[in-house]
């Protein structure tokens, strides 16, 4: 008998132990950690593009793209730069990691120039308008991030994409590409003004139709000679730096030079992607290609959600 109390006592504890929670104080006040304050705020955190926003905590003093940017240049004698891009666009995101969340890269940009940043997807005119002084400048190359410095006025006179965080290649990192342009800006000014001026003209003039001449035959195959000159036969394209599909000079070989065989192998090797048109696959972007086969897309962009913004005020082409 008292081995059988034993048993429903250890029943009885256990299913105690087993019951419905007890409830807790109801008046007791819920503890949450702080937000962890961010270090840097700047001016694209009133923003509401997506893109803009993820730019609101660099310690690069930003600027949305408008009429205090360009009024600030003017009057502190700076020149701008302008920053174009979008919420998924992956080199862009390694640019901002690079560079412009770097304190000393910061320190730079905010004492010597105005920094703007813009959403391409808020601000497609804008995009436009400048991609085409990004392309002259880069033998018909473009891309984002897109960089270009401007005049006070919005005068481009120098333009490129992503550029890295230090000198890499031959090629300058963007620390040394900024010292390099606030010398010059400060040494010839004049110059640099008048260069912008001349592209501006030459923009203006490259949209008007020329009247119709006739081709020489004799420059055709050596078109093909200077393309296949640059092919690069280990990652598809032209040229050694990171690349877009070139559709211009891969139309051309595919019309005219069909029957040549190292064309069709240009074409064939840059070719061979095949990606959905809302994913990214950003491996192998070093070199500009794909992951899986050769080719010469740096990225396969995804949907984006961003809207344009009803407030935004229209841009101006510099003239």
């Amino acid at each position: 008998m008292r081995s059988l109390r034993t048993v429903f006592a250890v029943l009885a504890v256990f299913l105690a132990a087993c019951g419905p929670p007890q409830k807790k104080d109801a008046g007791a006040a819920k503890t949450e950690e702080p937000p962890v304050p961010h270090k840097h705020t700047n001016r694209l955190a009133k923003e509401k593009s997506p893109y803009l926003l993820q730019h609101a905590h660099n310690p690069v003093d930003w600027f949305p793209w408008g009429e205090e940017a360009f009024a600030k240049a003017k009057k502190e004698g700076k020149p701008v730069f302008l920053s174009v891009g979008y919420s998924t666009c992956h080199w862009c995101h390694v640019m901002e990691r690079e560079s412009f969340e770097n304190e000393d890269t910061a320190k730079i940009l905010n004492a010597h120039f105005v920094s703007i940043k813009v959403d391409r997807e808020e601000r497609p005119d804008v995009d436009e308008i400048y991609m085409e002084a990004v392309q002259a400048m880069n033998n018909g190359g473009g891309g984002w991030p897109m960089s270009v410095f401007l005049t006070p006025e919005g005068k481009p006179f120098f333009a490129g994409t992503y550029f890295p965080p230090d000198d890499r290649h031959g090629r300058p990192g963007f620390p040394t590409l900024l010292d390099r342009i606030r010398t010059l800006w400060t040494e010839k000014r004049d110059e640099i003004e008048k260069q912008g001026d001349m592209l501006v003209e030459f923009l203006a003039n490259s949209g008007k139709p020329d009247g119709p001449t006739d081709l020489d035959a004799k420059l055709l195959p050596a078109a093909v000679k200077q393309m296949l000159d640059r092919f690069d036969p280990d990652n598809g394209g032209f040229g050694t730096s990171p690349k877009f599909p070139p559709a211009m000079a891969l139309g051309y070989l595919l019309r005219e030079a069909r029957n040549d065989k190292a064309a069709m192998q240009a074409v064939t090797k840059t070719l061979p992607w095949r990606e959905a048109a809302c994913t990214t696959r950003p491996a192998a972007v070093s070199r500009g290609t794909r992951p899986t086969s050769a080719g010469s897309s740096r990225t396969s962009r995804k949907c984006s959600t961003t809207t344009r913004s009803s407030r935004a005020s229209t841009p101006k082409r510099p003239s």
